[in-house]
């Protein structure tokens, strides 16, 4: 089966530049097909993917999602019959709309044995509130329509500048990725990450060994169970006695006490959180808060923020908090924190800042103050 990359992105965005580095730095050495459909104009990207060994398929005479939707299936058909890809990146017009092209897509995915992995589009962010006043209709289509959002020239935009940009992205799409960080500082693994947009919430549960899915924790090859099961472990030798521990009958023949479903660590003085924990599934136990900011800080504001979430209870219980963000002298702060303590250290760029709060009664609006996002 042949994947599926379509990369939309209105007139002038930086759509090819950033095939050529998808090209490059993830796609190496797989056997791609570039189909492009340039409105009215006469392949003009076309000798400069050839030479990163990309098979050009170009349809010049109008609009995917117009008047060649025909045509397109035919295409798709073609190449995925004579070329065998292992990807298929469509590059539509800067004005079609990307709903249009996924709905021809859509159409002959079966027939010509096709697997929709990806719908990106890349943004110019020095001119998104411009073109979304000018060319609403067409532009919102393009980033309501994406899974991730590729921000371009963000090194030419102000952080306030960009933020507004990022913002206006979200009013018109909450669920994509955003990618802030400029592309010279990307590497291919960064990409992937936001094409797979695994949350930072998602990755902290699996940490600590907590299945984002049903909130339990499963041994090596344990299959979601989806029954509610919850154990407390201690990790240094505490005992728990400060709060009451049900039972539940188990349906698989294992014993209550050998086998892990959720963990609740402790590490703080081997005492518990001085609340009830009962055998609830993980969402009626904590909740958590997580984003995504091209927002810059400095060490000590990070420092800050970090001691007021684990040296008191103003935010709840905090059991993890994680980020890594743009600092305010061009590098990158990476951070970790857990009850008592944390750490903070230097980092590699990421596709845009991630924050990300775990804890009991969690409340988003204060998380948003205490990091300066309100």
């Amino acid at each position: 089966m042949t994947k599926v990359t379509i990369i939309s992105g209105f007139l002038g965005a930086g759509k090819t530049t950033f095939i050529k580095k998808l090209i490059e730095e993830i796609y190496k050495g797989q056997k791609v097909v570039l189909i492009e459909n340039e409105f009215g104009e006469i392949g003009i990207d076309g000798g400069f993917l050839k030479d990163a060994g990309v098979q050009i398929n170009e349809m010049n005479s109008g609009c995917i999602c117009c008047s060649l939707v025909g045509d397109f299936g035919k295409a798709l058909k073609q190449v995925s019959h004579d070329y065998a890809p292992d990807m298929i990146i469509i590059e539509p017009s800067g004005v079609g709309k990307l709903s249009d092209v996924i709905a021809a897509v859509e159409n002959v995915k079966e027939e010509a044995d096709l697997e929709l992995e990806n719908f990106i589009t890349v943004a110019d962010a020095t001119k998104c509130k411009l073109y979304m006043k000018n060319f609403g209709e067409f532009y919102n289509n393009q980033i309501e329509s994406a899974t991730t959002v590729v921000l371009s020239r963000t090194q030419n935009v102000d952080e306030a500048k960009l933020e507004t940009a990022v913002n206006l992205i979200k009013e018109h799409n909450d669920k994509a990725s955003i990618i802030t960080t400029p592309w010279d500082e990307l590497t291919g693994e960064q990409i992937i990450s936001a094409l797979k947009h695994t949350s930072l919430v998602d990755d902290m549960l699996k940490d600590m060994d907590i299945c984002p899915e049903c909130g339990h924790h499963h041994e090596d090859d344990e299959e979601c169970c989806h029954h509610d099961h919850e154990h407390h472990h201690h990790d240094h030798d505490e005992e728990c006695c400060h709060h009451d521990h049900e039972h539940h009958d188990h349906d698989h023949d294992e014993e209550c006490c050998h086998h892990d479903h959720e963990h609740h660590h402790h590490d703080h003085d081997g005492e518990c959180c001085h609340h009830d924990h009962g055998h609830h599934h993980a969402d009626d136990v904590f909740n958590s808060w997580g984003t995504e900011t091209p927002h810059k800080y400095d060490r000590e504001e990070i420092e800050a923020i970090l001691k007021r979430l684990v040296e008191t209870e103003e935010f709840g219980v905090i059991l993890r908090a994680k980020g890594m963000v743009p600092d305010k002298n061009g590098s990158w702060i990476y951070f970790d924190a857990v009850p008592g303590e944390y750490e903070l250290r230097d980092g590699q760029p990421e596709y845009t800042g991630k924050l990300c709060v775990i804890g009991t009664n969690v409340e988003p609006e204060k998380m948003e103050e205490l990091f300066l996002l309100k």
